[in-house]
């Protein structure tokens, strides 16, 4: 194939092809104006890739709402091989391709193709092909998105091409390349070889018209000669838009040819999936013959192969559609309706959908149909859009707001909050608030909940409760309310809506009457009053097994049933719960599950599968654009990144967490922000930096003022007011966490009870209290915690001058340490164990550095060079000030130096001299 003017784009293309084939696989995304020559640099790259196994669909108009139509096309030649597939993933790509009613799940159905091709791959080089993606059905975008973003270490190459810059939506991420015109001598050079002998004048009319583009070159000279010259190439002046000009040539090429022909025609440009056979059903009826086919194949504008027809360009079915009188339109969708088989729903009911002028309840029915449809495949974007066509063509009201309430669900389940709040608003519109409350399940409320302001959402959900027609509905509105008012802070809120939500009669409703007890335990972790105390400590497994098919609604804060200690059971829940809205692709839902079982898997030492959860719900948060949900993630993220010591991580991710949570109000996001700054700056260091963040947990009126939060990181405030020596601070913070120890029996909160203790105490009555915490039952389930006591302990045995028993706490916390990757806690382990271990000589001085230094004084000096003052650097080496005050009159002399600012010039990591 001979290309002109694209020596750049066929060496890209070759490249990707060269590294798929060494198992460097990617995606590409090629995009321009129509007719730029996109569809030419495939058939280039299809050539080129002569020994692979190419796949190939094109994206159509018609069948954009077809839910995984292009899917279908793709895979048709090699649906043989689902049988090599695992079995839930064959059955989940069976049903999205109408192959079974098996239920469809989107995770599964891209696990599928990638699993399909990934085989194919091992046999021989993949190309996959995609042309004119912007037509593609989401439901097939989606997925061929996720496979394209997955193939870095497969013989697979994805081309895709579209029209613009795919920076958002389906194909974002993947590497793109601008296709733009061709130069004029490489556009001449191309006319030349189109039409030998063109006439000088015209060819200059036409390079400076065609403005670079391909097709346009190709056809601008015939249709100029066909159309007299009529508005097709300008003699002077700027050119207008190719595609304009183009599709109006076209059209009075179609309108050259006779009617049964020009209906043909527009039976396929309707038709839009390029079934011969349905457009021939259709044709009969209307008396198109076989000369009508003769001359449409002739004219160069439609070709056949076997059981498919394809237009020359897709500006040509675009162009001969667009410009046809509506009246034959709405013949055409209706002939293909009647040629369309019964079963057939979602394509019958587009085309009558496309046919109707006003309102028509049958067809209106039909798409509601064909709505279920797309929602047991798992495309709820399609759904959505459906439900709200459905809803245009209800002739009563009350229809069309049920209509638009299923809609809105169907888009909020999908992940576009957007989308739902406008089909809410335009319901509302239409017959007022409460009907759509009604009909919607109260969704505006969990809207707020996940995208907005937690005090409005309150409102919302509370005064929603009563207009819901379930009772399970009322139950998990007000569940969401209460948990919407702790995430406020507003603990006034939270006993209303906690109120509320008891009162409601759950007696008639066996499912949620039999979870009750669960429940009510877990709804007495908001009671400020005190008057109820959750006892349960673990959930038995037909609990666990009820509770992880129900409504997410219906869990909790992950953070608050751990500060009362009853998290037991609540992980296999949300891993339950995780699978179901993967199956059900609710996205929102499932991101926030991802997000708590990111907290508890941290919590439990399992920091890897953590940073799995959570990566996977922030990019699932970010893609639907669900802000709350994308920061819960983040502060998980943060959290680990605390504990590594990754300085830059914690900034930016806790920045991004203020920058949603302040503004809305979220004081529940913007505590553990705070909270986690605080935790970076004290395994840093940084103690007096530490306690300025965890201090504003417990400030009245502070952004980040929150109860459960506050008592989670005490042990951390007390730590760094014990290194500050702010005895004020300690007193109040290990008062809390002794009364919170003695009310909950929280294992967290006895351990920490009595590690504090031992922190505040210092002198010998230390060990009873780190004996204790490290004996608590259940402790060591909490590795990183319980590392950090012994570490904690281990410090206090050195400076007691017991070396070994310091040496092996130090021993067992620099394992643990190291095992989960807290690299700054590690370091400061070993550090100690070195210190113990130096001091198992004879007791003496330090070796002195090459200045004279002792080890102590260097370690002074470089932390004094650090700008510390001698309490910051006390508190970190546990020594006093006035230690700090005698090693450092030592130090000046030694380096002969006067002052800190002197000091701050000694190169340490040479010979210690002035720089």
């Amino acid at each position: 194939m001979e290309l002109f003017g694209r020596h750049a784009e066929t060496a890209v293309l070759d490249r990707l092809l060269n590294r798929a084939a060494d198992r460097a696989g990617s995606g590409l995304v090629l995009w321009g104006e129509p007719g730029i020559g996109k569809t030419a640099l495939l058939d280039y790259a299809v050539e080129a890739a002569s020994d692979a196994t190419v796949l190939r669909c094109r994206g159509t108009r018609m069948e954009t709402g077809l839910a995984f139509a292009a899917l279908h096309e793709l895979l048709w030649p090699v649906l043989d091989r689902l049988e090599t597939l695992p079995a839930p993933q064959a059955a989940a790509l069976r049903g999205a391709l109408g192959m079974s009613r098996d239920p469809a799940n989107r995770f599964l159905i891209g696990a599928a193709v990638l699993s399909l091709l990934s085989g194919l791959a091992r046999e021989r080089q993949v190309l996959v092909v995609v042309d004119d993606a912007k037509w593609v059905d989401e439901a097939s975008a989606l997925c061929l998105g996720f496979v394209a973003r997955r193939v870095a270490t497969e013989r697979i190459a994805v081309l895709l091409t579209g029209h613009e810059d795919p920076a958002s939506g389906p194909w974002e991420g993947l590497p793109a390349l601008a296709v733009g015109g061709l130069a004029d001598e490489d556009a001449r050079q191309l006319l030349t070889a189109v039409v030998p002998g063109i006439d000088a004048a015209l060819a200059d009319r036409t390079v400076q018209a065609a403005g670079g583009n391909p097709l346009a070159l190709h056809e601008l000279p015939t249709l100029d000669r066909e159309t007299d010259g009529e508005a097709t190439l300008p003699h002077a002046g700027n050119p207008v838009p190719v595609g304009p000009r183009l599709r109006r040539a076209f059209c009075a090429r179609a309108e050259a040819l006779k009617p049964s022909t020009r209906a043909l025609l527009l039976l396929a440009a309707a038709e839009g999936r390029g079934d011969r056979h349905v457009v021939h059903r259709a044709g009969a009826a209307w008396g198109i013959d076989t000369s009508a086919w003769d001359e449409a194949l002739r004219s160069g504008l439609l070709h056949a192969s076997g059981s498919r027809l394809e237009f020359r360009h897709p500006l040509i079915p675009a162009a001969i559609y667009d410009g046809s009188p509506f009246a034959e339109r709405q013949a055409v969708h209706q002939a293909l309706a009647a040629a369309l088989p019964q079963d057939a729903t979602m394509e019958r009911a587009w085309h009558l959908a496309a046919a109707a002028d006003g309102p028509d309840e049958d067809v209106a029915t039909l798409l509601e149909h064909a709505a279920e449809e797309c929602l047991r495949r798992s495309a709820g974007p399609m759904a959505a859009r459906t439900l709200g066509r459905a809803a245009e063509l209800s002739p009563k009201p009350a229809d069309a707001t049920r209509r638009l309430a299923a809609a809105a669900r169907a888009a909020w389940h999908a992940g576009n909050a957007e989308a739902a709040r406008q089909l809410l608003e335009e319901a509302e519109r239409l017959s007022g608030v409460l009907p759509v409350v009604r009909q919607s399940g109260g969704l505006r409320g969990i809207l707020e909940f996940a995208y907005g302001m937690p005090e409005r959402a309150h409102h919302y959900l509370t005064s929603d409760m009563a207009a819901v027609p379930e009772t399970r509905g009322a139950v998990e509105l007000g569940t969401v309310a209460v948990r919407a008012a702790w995430s406020a802070g507003r603990s006034d809120l939270q006993q209303e809506a906690l109120r509320r939500v008891r009162a409601v009669d759950t007696a008639a409703d066996s499912a949620v009457s039999e979870l009750m007890p669960v429940l009510e335990n877990w709804w007495s972790c908001y009671d400020v009053t005190g008057e109820a105390i959750p006892t349960t400590r673990d959930l038995a497994s037909d609990v666990v097994g009820r509770l992880g098919t129900v409504a997410w609604e219906l869990l909790p804060p992950v953070p608050l049933v751990q500060s009362w200690g009853i998290d037991g059971g609540l992980l296999d829940v949300l891993r339950m719960q995780a699978v179901q809205l993967r199956r059900r692709h609710e996205l929102t839902a499932l991101a926030l599950v991802l997000a708590q079982i990111a907290v508890l898997d941290t919590a439990a030492g399992r920091w890897g599968a953590a940073e799995q959860a959570a990566t996977e719900g922030l990019r699932l948060a970010e893609e639907i654009k669900a802000d709350h949900v994308a920061t819960q993630s983040r502060a998980c993220l943060a959290l680990l990144a605390a504990a590594r010591g990754e300085h830059r991580a914690v900034e930016e991710q806790t920045n991004r967490m203020l920058q949603v949570s302040v503004p809305r109000g979220v004081r529940a996001l913007s505590a553990s922000a705070y909270w986690i700054r605080g935790r970076a700056a004290l395994f840093d260091g940084r103690p007096q930096e530490a306690l300025s963040d965890l201090l504003c947990l417990v400030e009245p009126g502070h952004e980040a003022a929150h109860t459960t939060f506050a008592l989670l990181a005490a042990p951390d405030t007390v730590e760094a007011a014990v290194q500050v020596g702010n005895n004020d601070v300690v007193g109040f913070q290990l008062a809390m966490v002794q009364e919170w120890a003695q009310r909950t029996d929280a294992t967290w909160a006895r351990t920490a009870g009595h590690r504090l203790t031992a922190l505040a105490d210092g002198g010998s009555a230390a060990e009873a209290s780190f004996r204790a915490a490290l004996d608590v039952a259940g402790a060591g389930t909490q590795p990183f915690e319980y590392a950090r006591t012994r570490l904690l302990y281990g410090e206090w045995l050195r400076r007691a001058r017991r070396r070994a028993d310091a040496s092996a706490q130090l021993a067992a916390a620099a394992e643990t340490f190291d095992r989960l990757g807290a690299g700054p806690l590690r370091v400061r382990a070993l550090r100690e164990q070195a210190l113990t271990d130096r001091r198992a000589a004879p007791r003496g001085t330090d070796p002195p550095t090459v200045a004279g230094l002792t080890a102590q004084e260097l370690r002074v000096a470089r932390l004094a060079a650090d700008r510390l003052t001698n309490r910051e650097i006390a508190a970190q080496l546990l020594i006093s000030p006035r230690t700090v005050g005698h090693h450092l009159a030592n130090v000046y002399p030694k380096l002969g130096i006067t002052s800190r600012a002197e000091l701050a010039r000694i190169n340490f990591d040479g010979d210690l001299r002035l720089s």
